[in-house]
This record gives C-alpha cells, sequence and structure tokens, in this order.
C-alpha cells in the first residue's frame, strides 16, 4: 500500500528588590515613566518602621520640601510603606521626592511603584499576525493562552513525512531523526535507509509517473511545513510561531517520490517511539508525539495497527490526519486505525474545511484552512490568507531558499494538535496517551460554523485543555493502576469508587482502558455502572492485534455517579492472556 501526504493577559513573574533593612540607603531605582505611588523601607530602627502615623508624618513632610504632595496609604506585607503622591507624576517630580527619602538615614531604600505588564501574550515573530489559526475567537485554536503555563519544553514529536529541508526557523528546534525509504529510486539520495532525513523533493516530472491519474507536481516540501506549525522557534523576531515552541521536532522521512510504502512507515512508527528495528540503530531521543499528515485508501490494516498499539502502549500519543477526499474517514488509513487522534479540518469562519474528511470516527478537529473556496477552481489560489501559514522552500524540484507559503489541508489540522500534546504532556509528565486524548476531546469548543458528517468532540482549544491538565488531574482522581490479570477462558473486574459527584453521570462519561493482551479479537469489554447496568465497550474484534489503549465515550446519564464502578473483561478463547494495566473515568 502506498501512502501520500494529506496537504492540500497574563500574570507577569517580576523579580522583587529586598524589602529587608540595610545598613545604608540603597541606590534608588530611577523612574523612566510616570509614578503614582512610591515603597518606601525603612530600617528596622526607625520609629517609621512600625508605626503608621509616624510613616505618614514623615510622608508627609517629605513631599512638602520636594515641593510636591506625598501621602502615607498603607502598610505592605512586608512592611515597607506605600507613599502615594497624589496622582500620576512625571519621573523628574517622583525622582525629587525619592531624594528626600534617599537622603533620611533610616530609609533603607525607596522606589517607584512599577507597573509589570503580560509576558506570552504577543510573539515578536514578524509573520505572527497572519496566523489566524493560533489566537482568532471564532476558529482560531486559542493557544496563546496555553504558554504562559506551558511551551512544550522536555518534548519530542516525530514527524513521519518528507523530512526536513533546513530552515532557519526550524532548526533550533531539530533534533536527530531517519530516512526509512527502502527505495533508493523513491528516497533520491543514492541509497536505501539511512540517518539522514533530509527531504530531497518528492516532485513528478510527469503525468503518471507515479501511477494512472497521476499528475506532474513540484516538491511540496510538506514535512517542513508540518514541523513549523508544531515547533517553529519563536519571539525570534522572525517568521512564524510554534504551536509548541519549546519541543523538538525528530523528522522521520517516509515519503518521497510517488509517496510511501507501508513497510516504511510501520517501521517508522515502531522506531520513532522508542521500538527496535532490525538494522536501524536505537532512537537515542524517542518521541512522546507522532503526527502523521499522511494516508490511503482503504480501512487500517493490521501492520498499522500493531505498530500504532505498540506506539501507545510505549507512552507516545499518535495523531492522524482524517483525509482530504470529502468523505467518511472510516475508508482511510491510517485515519480509520484505532488508538490514534483522528483529526478532521476547520477553516476561518469555523465550519468544517470543504475537502476535509468526517464522519463518527473522527476524534477532533482542528484549523486545515482553506487557499480557495469550495467553489473556485481547483489548483488555484484565491484565500492565501485563510489558510495555514508555515515554514517552506522555494525549489520546484531539489532544495532551494527557505521560505514561507499557505497550505490547506488535513495535513495542516493534525500538527495543531500534535503540538497540544506536546503541551500537554511537558505541563503534565504523567499523563498517558489516553488521557491526552481524553483532555483533548472533553475541553474542545463547539464549531463557530457547521459540520456536515461528524467533526468529533469540536474545535480544540489549547488553553482550556492545559489549564485542566495543570489545575486537577485529567481523571479527577477516578483511576485504577492495580494490574489485574486475565486468564484464558476467565472474566475478571477492576473497580473504581466514584465519591463526591453530585447527581448523574454524563452523556459522555469518558473511559480510558489500556489492556496489555496479545490477542484482543478474544476480548469482550464493558463498563458495569453501580446498578449493574452494563456498556460494552469492545466485543471481540480486532482479530490478533494486540493491546487495548483507547478511550470510550459513554452515555451514562441515567446512572447515578457515586457508587462501584468496574471495568469488566471477559476472554472467550485460549492460547493468549494479558492483563487490565489500567483504567479510568473522566466525569
Amino acid at each position: 500500500m502506498s501512502v501520500t501526504l494529506l496537504a492540500g493577559s497574563a500574570t507577569a513573574s517580576v523579580a522583587l528588590a529586598a524589602e529587608t533593612p540595610a545598613a545604608a540607603p540603597a541606590a534608588t531605582v530611577a523612574p523612566t515613566a510616570p509614578v503614582e505611588n512610591l515603597i518606601v523601607g525603612y530600617k528596622s530602627s526607625a520609629t517609621e518602621a512600625s508605626l503608621n502615623t509616624a510613616a505618614a508624618d514623615d510622608a508627609t513632610a517629605k513631599g512638602k520640601k520636594a515641593g510636591k504632595k506625598a501621602k502615607f496609604d498603607r502598610r505592605l506585607g512586608t512592611g515597607a510603606a506605600l507613599v502615594s503622591l497624589g496622582g500620576t507624576v512625571a519621573p523628574a517630580a517622583a525622582a525629587d521626592v525619592m531624594a528626600q527619602f534617599r537622603a533620611d538615614p533610616d530609609v533603607a531604600y525607596v522606589e517607584p511603584d512599577t507597573r509589570a505588564y503580560a509576558m506570552a501574550v504577543t510573539p515578536n515573530d514578524t509573520e505572527y499576525a497572519k496566523q489566524w489559526d493560533l489566537f482568532e475567537p471564532t476558529a482560531g485554536m486559542n493557544v496563546p493562552g496555553a504558554w504562559d503555563k506551558t511551551t512544550g519544553s522536555g518534548v519530542t514529536v516525530a514527524v513521519i513525512d518528507t523530512g526536513y529541508v533546513a530552515h532557519s526557523d526550524v532548526a533550533p528546534n531539530i533534533v536527530a531523526g531517519y530516512d526509512f525509504i527502502s527505495t533508493s529510486s523513491e528516497a533520491r539520495d543514492g541509497n536505501g535507509r539511512d540517518s539522514n532525513p533530509a527531504d530531497e523533493g518528492d516532485w513528478n516530472a510527469t503525468d503518471g509517473e507515479c501511477g494512472t491519474g497521476s499528475k506532474a507536481s513540484t516538491s511540496s516540501w510538506h514535512g517542513t511545513h508540518v514541523a513549523g506549525t508544531i515547533a517553529a522557534a519563536t519571539n525570534n523576531s522572525k517568521g512564524v510561531a510554534g504551536i509548541a515552541y519549546g519541543a523538538k521536532i525528530q523528522p522521520v522521512r517516509v515519503l518521497g517520490k510517488c509517496g510511501g510504502a507501508t513497510s516504511d512507515i510501520v517501521d517508522a512508527i515502531t522506531w520513532a517511539s522508542g521500538g527496535s528495528v532490525a538494522g536501524v540503530p536505537a532512537n537515542a531521543t524517542p518521541a512522546k508525539v507522532i503526527n502523521m499528515s499522511l494516508g490511503g485508501s482503504g480501512t487500517c490494516g493490521t501492520s498499522y495497527q500493531n505498530a500504532i498499539n505498540a506506539a501507545v502502549a510505549r507512552g507516545t500519543t499518535v495523531v492522524v490526519a482524517a483525509g482530504n477526499s470529502n468523505a467518511n474517514a472510516s475508508g482511510f488509513s491510517p485515519a480509520s486505525c484505532n488508538n490514534v487522534i483522528n483529526v478532521a479540518s476547520t477553516n476561518r469562519a469555523g465550519d468544517r474545511s470543504y475537502y476535509s474528511n468526517f464522519g463518527s470516527i473522527i476524534d477532533v478537529s482542528a484549523p486545515g484552512g482553506e487557499t480557495r473556496r469550495a467553489t473556485d477552481t481547483p489548483g488555484t489560489v484565491t484565500t492565501p490568507e485563510n489558510a495555514i501559514l508555515s515554514t517552506l522552500n522555494a525549489g520546484t524540484s531539489t532544495p532551494g531558499a527557505e521560505t514561507y507559503k499557505p497550505y490547506q489541508g488535513t495535513s495542516m489540522a493534525a500538527p495543531h494538535i500534535a503540538g497540544l500534546a506536546a503541551l500537554l504532556k511537558s505541563a503534565n509528565t504523567s499523563l498517558t496517551p489516553a488521557q491526552i486524548e481524553s483532555a483533548i476531546k472533553t475541553n474542545a469548543r463547539p464549531l463557530a460554523g457547521t459540520c456536515t458528517g461528524g467533526c468529533g468532540a469540536g474545535l480544540a482549544d489549547a488553553a482550556a485543555t492545559v489549564a485542566a491538565v495543570t489545575s486537577t488531574p485529567p481523571t479527577s482522581g477516578r483511576e485504577n493502576t492495580t494490574d489485574y490479570a486475565i486468564a484464558d477462558n476467565a472474566t475478571v473486574e477492576s473497580p473504581i469508587t466514584v465519591t463526591g459527584v453530585t447527581g448523574n453521570a454524563p452523556a459522555a462519561l469518558k473511559v480510558g482502558v489500556n489492556i496489555v493482551h496479545s490477542y484482543i479479537g478474544d476480548l469482550k469489554v464493558d463498563l458495569v455502572a453501580p446498578d449493574g447496568s452494563v456498556y460494552n465497550l469492545h466485543n471481540r474484534s480486532g482479530g490478533s492485534t494486540a493491546n487495548i489503549n483507547q478511550v470510550y465515550t459513554v452515555n451514562a446519564s441515567s446512572e447515578v455517579a457515586n457508587g462501584t464502578w468496574k471495568l469488566r473483561v471477559n476472554d472467550n478463547a485460549g492460547g493468549d492472556t494479558g492483563k487490565i494495566d489500567s483504567w479510568n473515568l473522566t466525569f
């Protein structure tokens, strides 16, 4: 099977001067802006240090000496006196009053009551204003609101794609990757697999070169565009801002001339997540997030599913693009695989992008943009301002000069979620892939526009999701991590006792399940409510696929929330055993 790319104010932190008494008057901070108040620290031996009336008299006297108004306002928690200047005065006038305090041997220090401002609101990247997908209230992903808490530091995101062409706006965040393209003619680098994931170009010189119906095309530099959305360097006075700009990008090359082979992609998933691949050195920096903005027609095969399940079991969150065929995503792979976050695309108005796949298997939506309207001539670019701007290269075949360009596609939507996953993992390192997926879906907001066919939980909201995982555990503490062995032809139950919840369970109760088992086709998995009601989660599907690591949604609105819930697993065959590793409930 060959696959192709799917493109088309915060509180400031300030250093406070020590307010402990000094042996001599400290050098004052000269005012550089209009001043309304002064902060005066008296030595502990001075009457003014403890008696408010003395401090008030002293402030009035010193103000008169400077020809200005000065009045004691209140005592700060540190013991210093806040002195009002009767309104905002010019820096020079404030300096005159400060000089009077500074000349007093009983004063330890005096400084203007300066103001602090938000530190993480607007990056200085020159193209940031064009990144509507990050900040616009209608259909942006509310990313700036997350940056005060996390920027993705400590997390590596593998971009399994066309590789990486050098770009100065991404280079600071690149770590060693790998080229998994086995065939030298497709790789265009003169050999098969190697440790250099450089993008050699994926152009097609003539129509039909990649099969019947294929068209000649220039190189896309697709992986570099995806990488920029996730983790372009930020606040570097150039280019664009990355969603998780503190994270690292690991380029893993699988797409070359005429796309890429499933066998290469499966190995790439395994290696990127820290698994072993014969003939390939171990990954020194395994990724905690994988982005796959690629796909092909057909339902998820066992090879894909096994590789994804193993990656998730290693603790790696796998994000995939839903596809660009305006069709049900269930007919595309890896979009139809289990244990992935399947991402549909939305436009600047908050509608489903006209090209985006849809359906019940979509998990969440993210901005993918539209470089043209659905009614515009295919291949034209009529609304570039409504697409996703990111890092690119100007070469039509082989690499040329670095540049920036707007693209559209679920390929552009997926890295928004991969970036968000990196923010979450950085903010709370204990989060599992299932918890990350649950948090993203639970905190998504309704689309501003419309979505025919199903767009998952809604539009992802970075600030809301990061706030949720940093304020309280995503499972609200309702998790059982004790191992329960699953024997052949046997049934086992793992309990969670819920208390302190008012009323009934929600209509969208999230059930995160992590089962280690070598053959999930043997298994029937049910959620058992406190009153004994049974909700089936998995019923002997998946065949020889290993492991279940998935978040299920159950309409439990008829059930009282408090009580003992159980995860019941029935094994109905011999030869394969396993365990309930953990499971959780998110109300």
